[in-house]
């Protein structure tokens, strides 16, 4: 059943057109991802679905009686209310259905006959509505809400106006939740939950009754949820009937097909128009009428749009300087404390050359922190951090604190990098989509992504061998994080990276580190294997609760497997040099036997011949031995 469709929606903002002819359906079941480019038009298409904007042409169909529930980036609370006080506002139907409930048990203790006959039969009307909406179940429904979105019981009588900006949009959150409307609007819903949260989302929006429509560049939670994929690109929608991965495999296939049939038509055009110029030049009247014929037919012909590709992306490309040696940090028992708070201890972690490595934890746990004491900017209480041999350190700030406001983006780069010429910074600044005037904007003047852009070219040029990221895909739009995720699986150097973006921690990582209270856990593997080996430990707190003899252990093992892979590699090179020298000898002993008067010595040709056997056969188990250590 269909609950809103859109129908040829134009709308424009005075003379800039921001949605031409969309047209789609949302239907019950619905789960539908809602992607593209910042600034394509995604939160004024929920703004319109949601009547709070009205369009220029073209029509919307809605149900009758259909509920919405809009969560905006914004937040409308009431700051004087307590936390558990804001959430029951949800529940005012049910509150008011108790309160008269409440007040007719008392009447009926005071009456009888006929009266009580009367109050008892509004009371089973009362009593069923109540049930039906779900009456019993509201306080135990909004602390299961709390707790999942990452709210402490002790929190739960604080009020909102000493609640963080995260957390208030959490608060919004749960309220929206609660209310259990038709169609669910969520614009970045992820934005401010931890990773625990998320999953928490996670599984509610999965089993929800009702149809969700979420603006998200959580490629990982569109993956879990979507059923539907909706691209506003070009100010038009297409919808993929597939979650999120197939969509991108898929969207792939439909671009190469676009742009074929585009460069096809192209070339016919010109063509054609080669044609009509010659026709008309050869002054003959037939001619000249069949010149006229093509032009007319090429005018009606229907022109397609050139797709959308990778010229709407910058370019990013990480370079080492100079090659690190082969154990980069090595962190030993490390503990943090700020005043007499303990944030965290024996904190012990080693990174070797080559490896890209994630650190997730709760919000708080200081993630941040830790990075700023690698960076030496901030002191530790115990323990020992050791940075290893040539090890260049880059630091990519998620605030984007190292870019200064009252700088152009031109001077930003040209301060940093004095040597680079005028040509070359604007060649760079293009490559990140800063053409034309924009380079001489201010960096107060900048989006969120467009400052991200900024730090991550300041940290290309910088060619470091070592990576500190701190939260990189924040800001960032889908295309952008690609672009990001590519530069990084080809970096030759080693990284370290703090996320919450779990399809980013899947695609680039091969090492997941959990920071807690206690100490740190590691994962040799991405982020599905850390979830994987999650769900498998019976109690999380053993998890944790590692003794200094088992982390011993793991550091020993993380040695000596760094050694084998290192034993391996010789092998090989050792291996692709003698093939490489069987192959000479081979090429060598096959011109021998091209040449004709070999046969005239049947020994020397018999001879020969069984050297070719031999060297084919060593070369062949030479082959063998070097296939074997490449798995």
């Amino acid at each position: 059943m269909i609950l809103i469709g859109a129908n040829g929606v134009t709308k424009a903002y005075v003379t800039e057109e921001i949605l031409k002819d969309v047209t789609f359906n949302i239907q019950t079941g619905d789960k539908i991802g809602l992607i593209g480019v910042n600034g394509a038009g995604k939160t004024t298409l929920l703004d319109i679905l949601n009547e709070e904007l009205s369009i220029d042409s073209g029509e919307i169909y809605k149900q009758k009686d259909l509920k919405i529930g809009y969560l905006k980036q914004t937040t409308d609370l009431n700051l004087e209310e307590t936390l558990f006080n804001e959430c029951l506002k949800v529940f005012s139907k049910v509150l008011k259905l108790e309160k008269e409930i409440r007040e007719l048990e008392l009447q009926m203790s005071r009456i009888a006959g006929e009266e009580l006959s009367e109050v008892l039969e509004k009371y089973q009307k009362l009593q069923d509505k109540f049930n039906e909406l779900d009456g019993y179940e509201y306080n135990s429904r909004i602390h299961g809400m709390l707790k999942g979105l990452g709210f402490k019981e002790d929190e739960f009588n604080m009020h909102i106006k000493y609640f963080s900006g995260g957390q208030k949009s959490r608060v919004q959150l749960a309220k929206l939740l609660l209310s259990r409307p038709d169609i669910l609007f969520l614009d970045e819903p992820t934005n401010h939950l931890d990773l625990d949260a998320i999953e928490f989302l996670q599984g509610f929006l999965r089993d929800y009754n009702g149809a969700v429509l979420i603006i998200s560049h959580d490629r990982y939670f569109l993956d879990k949820i979507a059923n539907k994929i909706l691209l506003l690109e070009n100010k038009k929608i297409e919808t993929y009937n597939c979650g999120y991965s197939k969509y991108t495999i898929q969207r792939e296939k439909d671009l190469k097909m676009r742009m074929a049939a585009y460069e096809n038509q192209q070339k016919e055009i010109k063509r054609q128009q080669e044609i009509i110029e010659r026709f008309s030049n050869y002054g003959s009247a037939r001619l000249i009428k069949q010149s006229q014929s093509r032009k007319k037919l090429l005018e009606k012909m229907q022109v397609l749009e050139e797709p959308a590709s990778v010229s709407g992306k910058f370019s990013l490309k990480f370079n080492p300087s100079v090659e690190s040696g082969k154990d980069v940090l090595q962190i030993d028992n490390l503990s943090k404390k700020f005043d007499d708070s303990l944030l965290f201890e024996n904190v012990n972690i080693d990174i070797y050359k080559g490896e890209k490595v994630g650190l997730i934890g709760p919000n708080g746990i200081g993630k941040t922190t830790l990075f700023k004491m690698i960076l030496g900017k901030v002191g530790a209480n115990e323990g020992s951090i050791r940075l290893g041999s040539q090890v260049k350190v880059g630091y990519y700030d998620q605030e984007q604190q190292n870019l200064d406001e009252n700088n152009t983006i031109l001077d930003e780069i040209w301060n940093e990098y004095p040597k680079l010429t005028h040509y070359d910074i604007r060649n760079y600044l293009a490559r990140f989509l800063f053409v034309g005037d924009d380079i001489f904007k201010e960096i107060s003047e900048l989006s969120g992504g467009e400052k991200a852009r900024v730090s991550l070219l300041k940290l290309m040029l910088s060619s470091t061998n070592f990576l500190l990221m701190d939260e990189p895909t924040n800001h960032l739009d889908i295309d952008s994080k690609e672009v990001l995720e590519n530069a990084l699986t080809d970096y030759n150097g080693t990284c370290f990276i703090i996320s919450h973006d779990r399809y980013f921690l899947n695609k680039v990582l091969d090492k997941i580190i959990v920071l807690n209270k206690n100490g740190t856990v590691t994962y040799l593997g991405n982020y599905d294997y850390y979830l994987q080996k999650i769900n498998e430990s019976k109690d999380e707190k053993e998890i944790f609760e590692i003794s200094k003899t088992q982390l011993a252990k793991d550091k020993k093992k993380q040695r000596e497997l760094e050694k084998l892979k290192s034993k391996i590699k010789k092998q090989i090179n050792e291996l692709e040099k003698e093939i490489e020298k069987v192959e000479k000898e081979l090429e060598y002993l096959n011109s021998i036997a091209s040449d004709p008067t070999i046969y005239d010595d049947n020994e020397k040709m018999v001879k020969l011949f069984k050297d070719i056997e031999n060297k084919e056969k060593e070369k062949e188990e030479l082959y063998d031995k070097w296939l074997e250590l490449q798995e």
